[in-house]
């Protein structure tokens, strides 16, 4: 990962994006390792609950190559059960502590959608905000964001996690996530924030054919010149099309992860580090 000092230079949005203090280039596309500290994410190895299991398991994932660990105390799975800002806030920000204080070279994500969340990851060692609400529910997030100095991911979703799923009805699939995009950069912008990554959603309020439609047309999200980020790990879109598991689905991973590299996908938000850092390697020319 190549990089260097940046303070308020601006730059080619697709092709670096600021880490911390540094101004990493893209070329190489990165790969953001999923840590979950919720006891129902829908894989289970990707759970961490022990001190010395996420201290362990943060290791495996950076000495595997990870560049940016993403946090989440909020599990985003279809139906998921809400639980208190308060909840999430005591499960992710000792962990972000403890990751910080040991490995104080780590890019830490904070996968939420409250503002006070992503304060506090910020205050405590965090250094890009990933919001799967697109600032729907909470929208002073955004102003944390600017106020930090942090890339902000920008997904598209619907509704929130628990009700989704319900909410699939597209007259254009493409069109209507690209005109949600311009909209929301437009407001991130006036915001103050400049560090911009663009998420399609994989998996949320989309349909399983929904969810292949988006891969198909993935590299026309270029347009808006930000990064595009790949959630594709692991997910049902994989899992209940080929009818097997979770935990069957790697492979299946794997061979769409190239397929978002391909269409340039600059970010990777995978469970397994050492496939997809292999599957750069052998793609990246």
């Amino acid at each position: 990962m190549q990089n260097s000092k940046v303070e308020d230079t601006y730059f080619d949005a697709n092709g670096s994006l600021r880490l911390k203090d540094k101004l990493v280039d893209l070329s190489t596309p990165l790969v953001m390792a999923i840590l979950n500290v919720t006891p129902d994410s829908f894989y289970s190895a990707s759970r961490a609950t022990s001190n010395t299991d996420i201290i362990t398991h943060v290791k495996d994932l950076l000495s595997a190559g990870a560049n940016i660990i993403d946090i989440g105390g909020y599990s985003t799975r279809p139906n998921a059960d809400d639980i208190s800002e308060e909840e999430e806030i005591d499960r992710v920000i000792p962990v972000i502590k403890q990751i910080s204080h040991s490995f104080p070279n780590a890019v830490i994500s904070i996968d939420t959608f409250r503002s006070a969340v992503a304060k506090q990851a910020m205050e405590n060692g965090a250094s890009i905000i990933n919001d799967i609400s697109g600032f729907e529910i909470d929208s002073e997030i955004i102003n944390v964001a600017a106020k930090y100095n942090a890339p902000y991911i920008l997904m598209h979703m619907r509704g929130t996690p628990k009700t989704m799923q319900s909410l699939t009805d597209y007259k254009n699939l493409f069109k209507e996530i690209a005109y949600y995009f311009s909209e929301k950069i437009s407001i991130l912008k006036e915001a103050g924030v400049h560090d911009i990554i663009l998420d399609p959603g994989f998996g949320f309020s989309k349909t399983i054919e929904q969810n292949y439609e988006l891969l198909d047309h993935l590299e026309s999200f270029q347009m808006f010149n930000y990064p595009i980020l790949a959630g594709l790990s692991r997910k049902s879109m994989i899992y209940k099309k080929l009818n097997i598991s979770p935990e069957e689905s790697l492979p299946a991973t794997i061979a769409l992860n190239a397929i978002a590299l391909s269409k340039g996908v600059k970010i990777l938000r995978v469970h397994d580090v050492k496939e997809a850092t292999e599957l750069i390697q052998l793609l990246n020319k």
